[in-house]
């Protein structure tokens, strides 16, 4: 199985509202995808002190990494992608992602 994480810094005063939509957009595109197995997302707590800046994040699971291949290509996904990037404190630069092979 893989787990897409996905770490997010957030621009300072972002549309919490497009946020959550574009949360509630990739949750629906997991939803419709062979090899999705599911989608969590919410704000970072941060308990340990470990990742300060680090507004938010979602995790995906696929099957495999052929599963996480088609996520990526598709359209809809990619179309999330750019609007979620304009939420991010210097776009590309306010993700981190990591794909964990468990």
């Amino acid at each position: 199985m893989i787990a897409h994480v996905v770490m997010m810094r957030l621009a300072p005063g972002h549309d919490t509202g497009e946020l959550a939509a574009v949360m509630e957009g990739l949750g629906q595109v997991m939803g419709r995808l062979s090899g999705a197995l599911g989608f969590e997302h919410g704000v970072n707590r941060d308990y340990e002190n470990l990742s300060p800046g680090w507004d938010a994040g979602f995790i995906c699971r696929f099957t495999d990494a052929a599963a996480l291949a088609t996520y990526a290509a598709d359209p809809e996904h990619r179309a999330l992608s750019q609007r979620l990037l304009a939420l991010c404190a210097g776009g590309l630069a306010g993700l981190m992602v990591i794909d964990l092979d468990v």
